[in-house]
């Protein structure tokens, strides 16, 4: 029951997430806004987010996971209801920025139940099962927004969202049904002294291989966040209506779906290195692909990009776990830190894509500059590989 209830919170996360990615044009339009302006506002949320990671760990330790993910569902809610009655930039951004508010809260509340309740290959079952959520419902979101919703309320996006946002409201009781049973465990592991936590933060930093990791996950998210957030469009102005590019737009989901649950398991420690390297080549592969318009050749950049984008975060958090000097009762602070920095590049990624189609009129040099940012991760992996070796050497 818990599960469910944890995979409905993620599910309608995704879908708020990408609520405005399938509508974009549209949006600009009606709020007469720049290209610029709306990838201000895609990354709004992330903005929030890197503010907010901390305090919300913090909250989620002392309210207990029912009060906490039903809070963020609240919120994601209240975004959605912001975001329909939004009428110029400034309103629009700040009610996306809310959003930055609830994502913390499930993305720190929903590992933190699975360790609660989850023992051994259940866990690892558990948290596969729970990721697939926000992928389920950015494809609900992509797929039928254009094709099933904008006709029946007469391409009023306004009401779209509105929809959204109810959904996420009723997911809000379902919760609260399913976690009755939860509560709160109160323990002297749940103080929070931000003085030792500081200190932690500061000895994690100051590891050059963990140092590397952190740059590493800013060019992931902004590779991430900006490429999803744009591709309806990017896929719109290869001559697809809106409803073909949602529906193609969904198959890097789908495809990132299957990668979740299976790549992360054949990356054993012995080949990890291996895989992450061949995942970042995947990456450079989708951004150069995404410039042809050629149906075949743009399929295997989707899939690709599918393949990359789902499992190349997962696969950083487990190096970094395994990272020499990053110990075990500190993974909390270091995935802490991970997001926290990650989510700058959820921030430039939809921003830069925006300022550059205004400059350009196109997103082919966005795509040339998303490809540049993908190459720096191949330095860093080298580097990387260079600084393990070196630590391992001198142990």
């Amino acid at each position: 029951l818990y599960l469910s209830g944890v995979w409905l919170i993620y599910f309608v996360f995704g879908l708020m997430m990408f609520s405005l990615a399938p509508i974009v044009s549209i949006i600009i339009e009606d709020l007469a806004i720049t290209s610029t302006q709306m990838g201000t506002i895609l990354g709004a949320w992330p903005l929030i987010y890197i503010i907010m990671a901390i305090p919300c760990g913090a909250f989620v330790d002392r309210a207990g996971l029912k009060i906490s993910l039903f809070i963020a569902a609240l919120i994601m809610a209240l975004s959605g209801l912001l975001r329909a009655l939004s009428y110029d930039f400034s309103s629009m951004f700040l009610s996306v920025a809310l959003f930055g508010i609830g994502g913390p809260l499930i993305s720190i509340g929903a590992p933190k139940l699975i360790a609660d309740y989850f023992v051994g290959k259940e866990r690892g079952l558990a948290m596969g099962i729970y990721i697939t959520g926000p992928a389920f419902g950015s494809i609900f979101a992509l797929s039928t927004t254009n094709s099933i919703f904008m006709p029946i309320f007469e391409n009023d996006w306004r009401e779209v969202i509105l929809l959204f946002s109810f959904f996420v409201f009723l997911s809000s009781a379902i919760w609260i049904y399913l976690s009755k049973g939860i509560q709160i465990k109160n323990s002297e592991q749940n103080k929070f002294n931000i003085f030792n936590q500081l200190i932690i933060y500061w000895n994690l930093i100051k590891l050059r291989n963990v140092q590397i990791l952190l740059l590493m996950s800013v060019c992931i998210f902004f590779y991430s966040h900006g490429l999803f957030n744009w591709l309806p469009e990017i896929l719109r102005m290869k001559n697809m209506t809106l409803s073909q590019a949602g529906y193609w737009a969904s198959i890097p989901t789908f495809v990132g779906i299957i990668g979740s649950l299976l790549i992360p398991r054949i990356a054993t420690p012995d080949r990890r290195m291996y895989i992450f390297f061949i995942l970042i080549l995947s990456a450079i592969a989708s951004t150069i692909l995404l410039l042809f318009n050629w149906l075949p050749i743009l399929s295997a950049g989707l899939i690709l990009q599918g393949v990359s984008r789902a499992t190349l975060m997962t696969i950083a958090i487990l190096i970094l776990m395994e990272s020499p000097g990053v110990k075990a009762e500190h993974m909390g602070a270091a995935g802490g830190l991970f997001f926290t920095f990650a989510e700058i590049g959820g921030v430039l990624g939809p921003l830069s894509m925006g300022k550059i189609l205004d400059i350009s009129g196109n997103f082919n040099l966005s795509l040339i500059f998303m490809t540049l940012v993908t190459v720096l991760l191949i330095l860093f992996f080298v580097y990387l590989n260079y600084i393990n070796k070196n630590i391992i050497y001198k142990n």
